[in-house]
């Protein structure tokens, strides 16, 4: 969940991944990240797209994958899941 949006907790992990992926790449050939959006891969998860439209996109998608960061317990650990408080 970031705001008042809310997905699939495997799709936020897909995100990541191509978060992830895009960082791995060699640092010369890599686009800065300032300028990296994942509306510009083709497996981005569909739920995202309307995402895309939004002039906050990029920050949505930095929360989302910092959210799916930690390998502690997927409900209580950020504070972008609600449940636990």
């Amino acid at each position: 969940q970031d705001g008042d949006l809310r997905f699939p907790l495997e799709s936020v992990k897909k995100l990541k991944e191509l978060m992830d992926g895009n960082r791995r790449i060699n640092p010369r050939m890599m686009v800065p990240m300032a300028s990296y959006s994942p509306c510009q891969e083709k497996h981005l998860p569909e739920e995202f797209r309307p995402v895309c439209k939004r002039e906050d996109a990029l920050m949505i998608f930095r929360r989302l994958s910092l959210a799916a960061e930690d390998d502690l317990c997927e409900i209580c650990a950020n504070a972008a899941c609600a449940g636990c408080f």
